[in-house]
Formats: structure tokens, sequence, C-alpha cells
């Protein structure tokens, strides 16, 4: 948002610069972003100075150049050849002096030299209006009528003023603050002076000649509409001042009523429409909702289809002449052929124009102000400054009573205020009197006051503040952020629980987790072959069957993502895309069908008392239809691409375990076991049919996921030749059951040790066991156990195989001793001694 200093200055008395204006409205939260310099004429007419013509003679060389001899102040004469034909002894000019950058109306800016001209000296330059920028006459040079000294700055003969325009980073929430006047009462309060408010007196209705009746249909969406009718006036161009005022923020100008209009909203935050008041019919407004689908044409000169939410200013046959508080429309604006106008002034529910706005993909000026919250009381009052103002700069008169549509006045908001909370939230006591004068000043009323606090009543132009934090917010910012010290002991009176975990966001970071590693998501159809569910040992009565489905292909709903995965993975190998790591959060569905005394013993325990609740001569049917997510990964192929480097690494089933270990890790599940698929403790059908080896993941009694080598029978049937690791993870139980708690322990200030043993023992053994045993043999110095090597061959025979295992220890209140290291060792080499017949190789 751009808001101009020297306009600022027609509110409240600035005698600071505009760099210190802009730190003070930073530190209320008004941020400036920049501060850059504006000039009505480029240049600012530096270097130009008024003049005096002594002497003027014909040049020597030249028929048409004269030689002159100009005063410029405190005795200085200086020599000009000039070309213009109306140049006379005595005349008030305007000189570019030697130095100055000229910028004409058309071209490249010039900068003035000393120069000869014709073999004669020539040191400035006597300007014509083009050539300085200030219009397009060429004709001669300006001539002054002025009695100003000899030397005077031209900028100051023509008026001219540097301004300096304020980028504000405007949050959402201060829509009080979207005009010059919104800032100027933030800078009220800061430098304590009083605002210099637009006076109204001259306002008067001068006739009745133009009545327009206003009928608001939809007041909710409308809860205030003013208007009056203006006659005679005449649409030209703006006067000089209103077109700078205009172009300082970035404005184009347009006519005098259009730009009056403009300059109210920028000036107070009131958005005003004018209205050519001759295509009115009957001399109606009429605010309503027109049905969907009705065409308008806005003043872009594009045809819209207004929506049964928009909100239209009508005429009295219901024809639409504005989308409200958003667009004008095309037939019904101000044109140069304009004479009768009626002024619009309302305040709309933001709710509304935003819906509006967002629908059409209008945002404007109006639109911006309208649906953060513009002030109801500002509706009179600006109405009757833009009626002024248009007297002023296209005439007119005022020819109608203000029709002012305001069923249910908009009341301010009513709270109580406590000191304690005031100071408790700022972190500092806060004197009471400059409390109670920041809040008058903010233009909030004061209602009541006791020993504990204030009951205030804000005004509804201030749509932030609504309770009572939002009243410590304006007070602190006024006070002043930078004067809150910090204590040497930081505290709080309310500690925040950790938020309940959201399984979307649990979902995302999984989901990054797996892409940063080199995983690709897919998405596959729920909808599958009813073979699928035997193929992979599931029961097909289970099969949740498709009504009227479109092919038998895809007349069930998957029990399992694996088959509709692998069909993912063949068309991708099929077209040379054979190294694939890809994922999946995937819903599978099942029905299961029980017979009603079987539910009953199932809910009861019993089954005397279940034969009593469905008896033998009544059997029915119970369904029961379930459905679960849960998350798939895919790999197969080569672990990298082939490079000079590097010989190609095919996938195995330890970088998928890697990849679950990490994904559960990320999720602070630590506790879980590892049991051997095909065990005598994991017999189970779906787990055989599917993996040709590998292990489940136990964690809270639940089987959480099962990952391994898929069957060569299952993946040829998908027309695959090449070996796939597949892993599933019941994501709904896993998200269900995660903890949001966390325990921290202070990092030890004692060194790690680590020492290694190298185990053979049967190739049935698996690290899972020779890990727990360690860690029920050890619990208070042993930290981590790794594996890092593994070897099998005929030296330690066939039945055998050797784990090199390292054992990382530490003591959290000393440096271990070798005694204390030995000791441990010791008994770990005697457990796996006793428990697992391993020979330690020393």
């Amino acid at each position: 948002m751009k808001i101009s200093y020297n306009w600022l200055k027609q509110f409240i008395d600035l005698r600071e610069d505009a760099e210190e204006i802009g730190k003070l409205l930073t530190a209320a939260g008004l941020e400036v972003e920049s501060i850059t310099p504006y000039e009505t004429i480029k240049g600012g007419l530096q270097g130009l100075v008024i003049g005096e013509v002594l002497t003027k003679e014909k040049h020597p060389n030249a028929e048409k150049l004269s030689l002159t001899t100009v005063a410029l102040g405190n005795e200085v004469v200086v020599p000009i050849v000039c070309g213009a034909a109306n140049v006379a002894t005595g005349q008030k000019v305007v000189v570019a002096t030697v130095g100055a950058t000229l910028y004409p109306t058309a071209g490249e800016p010039l900068t003035i030299k000393k120069a000869k001209i014709r073999g004669e000296a020539s040191e400035g330059m006597i300007c014509a209006e083009d050539e300085i920028g200030l219009g397009t006459a060429h004709e001669g040079i300006m001539v002054l009528e002025t009695q100003l000294p000899n030397g005077t700055p031209a900028a100051h003969y023509f008026g001219l003023e540097t301004d300096y325009i304020f980028e504000i980073g405007l949050t959402p929430n201060r829509a009080d603050a979207a005009s010059h006047y919104g800032v100027a009462r933030d800078l009220r309060v800061l430098l304590q002076r009083e605002l210099c408010k637009t006076s109204l007196h001259d306002f008067k209705v001068e006739n009745q000649n133009l009545p327009i009746k206003v009928v608001v249909e939809n007041p909710t969406a409308c809860p205030r509409y003013a208007g009056l009718s203006i006659t005679g006036v005449q649409v030209k161009e703006s006067p000089t001042w209103l077109k700078n005022r205009l172009k300082s923020i970035g404005l184009n100008p347009i006519n005098n009523i259009v730009d009056v209009t403009n300059y109210i909203l920028h000036s107070v935050g009131q958005p005003l429409h004018a209205f050519d008041a001759d295509k009115l019919a009957n001399q109606t407004i009429v605010v309503k909702n027109l049905p969907a689908q009705t065409p308008f044409k806005t003043l872009d000169s594009v045809e819209r289809k207004l929506a049964a939410t928009d909100l239209i200013i009508c005429d009295g046959n219901s024809t639409p002449l504005c989308i409200g508080g958003v667009f004008g429309g095309l037939e019904s604006g101000i044109s140069n052929g304009t004479t009768n106008i009626f002024l619009e002034s309302a305040y709309f529910s933001p709710e509304t124009i935003r819906k509006t706005s967002q629908l059409h993909g209008l945002k404007t000026d109006a639109s911006f102000r309208f649906e953060r919250g513009t002030n109801p009381d500002m509706v009179l009052p600006a109405l009757k400054h833009a009626a002024l103002l248009i007297k002023e700069v296209a005439g007119g008169t005022i020819s109608s009573e203000i029709s002012d549509s305001y069923p249910t006045p908009i009341k301010p908001f009513d709270f109580l205020v406590k000191y304690a909370n005031i100071n408790r939230l700022i972190g500092k006591e806060i004197d009471k009197h400059f409390i109670k004068r920041t809040l008058r000043a903010l233009e909030i009323n004061i209602l009541s006051e006791n020993a504990d606090g204030l009951r205030v009543a804000v005004p509804p132009y201030r749509v932030d503040v609504q309770r009572e934090a939002d009243i410590v917010e304006e007070i602190l910012r006024i006070y002043g952020f930078n004067q809150v010290e910090l204590s040497e002991n930081l505290a709080t009176s309310f500690l925040a629980n950790f938020p309940a975990i959201d399984s979307n966001k649990v979902r995302y970071k999984t989901a990054n987790l797996l892409a940063s590693n080199g995983f690709f998501e897919i998405i596959t159809n729920s909808l599958t072959k009813p073979a699928y569910a035997e193929t992979l040992g599931l029961a097909a009565e289970n099969n949740v069957e498709i009504l009227n489905a479109l092919s038998n292909e895809l007349s069930v709903m998957r029990q399992s993502l694996v088959l509709t995965g692998l069909e993912i993975v063949a068309y991708n190998i099929n077209r040379r895309q054979k190294d694939l790591r890809l994922f999946e959060f995937g819903k599978v569905y099942q029905k299961t069908t029980k017979i009603a005394n079987e539910v009953a013993k199932a809910e009861t325990g019993n089954a005397e008392t279940a034969s009593t609740i469905v008896p033998e001569t009544a059997p029915t049917t119970k369904i029961k239809y379930s459905e679960k997510v849960q998350l798939a990964l895919y790999l197969t192929g080569s672990k990298t691409p082939e490079t000079w480097q590097h010989k190609t690494q095919k996938v195995t089933y330890y970088d998928l375990g890697e990849a679950v270990a990490n994904l559960l890790q990320s999720l602070n599940i630590t506790d879980y076991q590892q049991v051997e698929i095909g065990s005598g403790n994991n017999e189970n059908a779906y787990n055989s049919q599917l993996f040709a080896y590998g292990i489940t993941i136990v964690w809270r009694k639940k089987e959480i996921a099962r990952l391994g080598l898929l069957k060569p029978t299952l993946t040829r049937q998908a027309d695959i030749k090449q070996e796939v690791f597949y892993a599933e993870i019941e994501w709904d139980y896993l998200t269900e059951k995660l903890s949001n708690q966390f325990n921290y322990s202070e990092l030890s200030k004692f060194p790690d040790v680590r020492r290694d043993l190298s185990l053979v023992i049967d190739k049935a053994v698996s690290f899972d066991q020779i890990q727990k045993l360690a860690r029920q043999t050890e619990k208070n110095l042993l930290q981590n156990v790794h594996v890092f090597d593994v070897y099998e061959g005929e030296n330690i025979g066939a039945d055998k195989k050797s784990y090199s295992v390292s054992f990382i220890l530490n003591d959290q209140s000393q440096t271990l001793t070798d005694e204390a290291i030995d000791k441990v060792m010791d008994k770990l080499i005697k457990v796996y001694e006793d428990k697992l017949a391993a020979v330690i190789r020393k």
C-alpha cells in the first residue's frame, strides 16, 4: 500500500522527516518496506531559477539567434545564446543553469554545459515549457509574470514540492489503516498530536430536482447504503493538485468525477461509486441479488455471468449497473457526456464481497477494503466530502437529500479488560494512565473502570480488536516492543500440550522421507479382479463385490495392494524402466460374514447365552464391511545407475529392510520385534503365499508390517522376470497408536567404548536374537549393538555362519574402566555360549 508523506500532512502536523515517520510506523506495526522520493515533474526542476533578461543583441553569425545577458541574482550575470523569437529585454524567464539536467515532455534528458554557439559563449538556457516537462507548447520561451527576485528556484515559483512515498506492508487484519487518514490515526497516538479533520459545514442540499429512490432488498449483504444526486456537472480533466495526489501513489487520473471518488477512497478509506443518473430507470437504485448466470458487462468490457450470491446494484427495471463493492458496469459509468450523477457510499458485508471477488477473479481497490471491513460510520462523511469536492472541480448542484438505508446500526465491540492480564501478557507493568490515554487516542471508548480493569467499546472499523488480547496488542505496539526489557530468567504462566497427531501430516512427512530416498509415489485402482484374492491365499468370500460392475476385470474391491502395484512395476519394466523404487498409500477392503449366534457368542463369550439370544431355529447372518489404509513399498532392479566409476549392484532384501527401519524410526517406533516368515511362531497363509522369504514386524503384540522377496510365481504372473522386494505396512494402525510424547535424556559427558566379538553360530540364529540377548544381559551400560560382517564358508562348516558384532558401552556417571568393560564382555560371551551354542573366535 502506498502512502504519501505530503498527503498525510493534510490530516496531522508532521514536523519529523519521512525517515523518522517511517521508523515510527514500523515500530507500531505498519511496516514501512521502502521510502521513495516522488517528484510531480521529473527532476524537480533542480538547477532551474528565475532570471531577468538584461540585454538582447542579434547574433553576429546566425540570423535566427540572439545574444542575451541574464541576471540570476546575487550579482551573477551570464551570457546565453537564445533562439526564441519572443525573447526581449526586461522579461522574467526560466533559466537552466550550467549543470542542470532537463527532462523534456518528449525526448531524452539534456544536461546543460558551457558552450560556444556559432562562436559566441553561452552559459545556460532560457527555457520553453516543453523543454522542462511542464507542457507541450514550443512557440517560444516562457515569460513569467512575477515579482520574485532573480535566482529564486523555479520549483518555488511553480509550487512544486518533493514528496516521499511510503510502501507499507499492510497485514490483513489492519483494514483500518488502508488509507491516509487511517495511518494518520496511528501517528496521532504515537506523536500525541491532534488530527486535522475536513470541515463539512459548507455541505447543503440546494434543490430537490433529482431525487433518487433507494431500495435495499438484502440488508444482510448491504447493512448500510447511502447516496445523493448532483446535477449540472461538467466532466473534464482534473485540476493539477488532484492529479498530482493520485499520481503520487501510482494511480492514473481519468476524469474529475472518477478522480474524486478515488481520492476519497485513498484519503479516508471509504470506496465510492458514481453513476450516470440519466441512465437510472425510474430514478431508482435497487440493491439485490440477481438469478445465477445473469450476463453483465463490466467496466473492462468483459461480459461476466453473475452468481446468485453476488450483490448487484440495479436500477428500477432490475437492470444490473454495478457489482456492489467490486466493479462498476460499462453502461452506467461516467462518460464525457454525463451531466447528472448519483453518488454512492455504502458499507457491504466483508464475507459477501470476498466471495464475489474470488469468484470473478476481480481484485480492486474497493474490494480490497470492503472484504477486510470498512468503517460504517464513515459512509456519510465521505459522501458529503466527495459531493463538496465534485462541486469544486466539476461544478454542479446537490439536487437531492441523502438517502441513507441503515436499518440495523452496527454496534461497537463491548468487553472487559483486566489490568493484570495486560501486564501479564506484555511482561511488564504498564502505567494505568498510559493505558487509558492510549485507548482514548485509538478511539476506543472506556465505558467504566474499577480497580481491576476497564470495560471498553471498540469502534466497528477496528475489526481486528474484539477481545482482551487484542487490546493488549494495541497497547503494546504503541508502548513499543523495544521498551519491554527481557528478564534474566524467562518464564511462562502457560505451557501448551503437545498438539494432537495429525494423520495427514504424518503421511506427508513419511511420503517426503520416502521421496528423499529415491522412491516414487504411485496411485492404483481399488477395483480389481476377483481371482487376485485366491492367488494371494485370501478368502474369495471376503471380496467386496461391486454392484453393476463395468467388467469382470474390475468387479471387486482389492484385499491387498501387492498385485495392483505389480501391474505398475510390469508397466514400467516393459518400457525399459527396470530400476524402480515405488510406494503407495492405498485402501484395502474386506467383507466378513458371521452367523448371528456366532456373533452373539463372540460378543457374550458364552455359547449357551448366545443360543438364548439367537435361537438355532432362526439362523441369521451379520455382514461387516471394513476398509483400512496400508503403505506398500516395491524395490526391484539396481541400486544405482551403472557408471564408469562404480559397477551396478542389484537391490537386496536388506535395502528394503533399511527403508522400513528408517520409516519406523522416523515415527519414533523402535521397540518392535522381527519374526521370520514361515517359522513356527509365524504361520500365515497370506504371508506364505506372498513371500519366498522375509520377516514380519510385531509392535505392541500386533503385526504392523511384512516384508521380503515376492515369490517368483507371483511376479511371473504379472509378467515380471526380475526379483521384486515388497513391504506392506498397516498404516491406519500405526497412525492410530502413535504417541506425541517424548522422553529426553542428557547426553553423556563420558566417552563411548567399543568392543567387538566374532561369533560362529548356527545358520538358523538371527541377528535379532543376538541383539535381544545382549540387551537382556546388560541393561545399564550397553547402548548399541551392530553387525558389521557376515561370513559363510567351508572353513566354519556348512550349517554355520560367522557374525562380527560390535557393542557400544557407556556409563553416564563416569569413564568406563577396563575392569568394568571386561566384566560386561565376559557376561555376553557366557550367555552366547550357553544360549546360542556360539563359538567365540579369538
